[in-house]
């Protein structure tokens, strides 16, 4: 990523959604601020509620030109017609998602904080690695994403890199120069406005 560049958002849907209100919550956000990229990432395993909320998701996204991949469910990827897939498991699924879903599809993985995970999942054919949480949180296995992980992935390795798990506007600031993507989600879906924690959070983008 050069000087001029800056990160995109990387939008993560809360793990649980009610049909009746976020689909107009979504779209909202979608209108008013570019978006890379959106993640399906639900908490049921219950595959006909997933499917009930990609069905109206891609409809969303779709018509404003944004891909949708679903989290953790390679199979259902290709039935429902999203664009790829964000997988949980480090470089473990990669290749297996890869020759399921074809070259055109989005693989993504997400490494934690391992640079091994990282690069092996790029020699796999990811088209982007997540590494987080970035700060001290409940989230994964307690392992933390520092700042100099992004900055050496930044100088070393071509691969977008997406930041991603406790996310603040100083940490944005912070990592904004290494990262690709910032990968946003439970940081907004928690507060009463959405849309205007999202841009709080980004403020410092905008400044930069």
């Amino acid at each position: 990523m050069t000087e001029q560049e800056q990160p995109q958002i990387y939008l993560i849907t809360p793990t649980q959604i009610d049909l009746s209100t976020f689909p107009d919550q979504l779209a909202k956000i979608l209108d008013a601020r570019p978006i890379a990229c959106l993640r399906l990432d639900l908490a049921s395993q219950n595959e006909d509620h997933i499917a009930r909320c990609a069905d109206q998701l891609r409809e969303i996204a779709h018509a404003r030109d944004v891909p949708l991949v679903v989290g953790g469910h390679m199979f259902l990827a290709e039935r429902l017609g999203l664009d790829g897939v964000h997988l949980k498991d480090g470089a473990r699924s990669v290749r297996a998602a890869r020759t399921a879903l074809g070259a055109d599809a989005i693989v993504g993985s997400f490494c934690a904080a391992s640079r091994h995970d990282g690069i092996t999942a790029g020699e796999a054919g990811a088209d982007y690695i997540s590494f987080g949480p970035v700060r001290d949180t409940s989230l994964h296995d307690g392992s933390r994403a520092e700042p100099d992980l992004f900055e050496w992935w930044s100088e070393m390795i071509e691969l977008p890199v997406v930041a991603e798990g406790g996310l603040t506007p100083d940490l944005i600031a912070a990592l904004a120069a290494h990262s690709d993507f910032f990968g946003i989600g439970a940081e907004i879906w928690d507060q009463d406005d959405p849309l205007a924690a999202l841009r709080a959070l980004t403020a410092p983008l905008a400044q930069g």
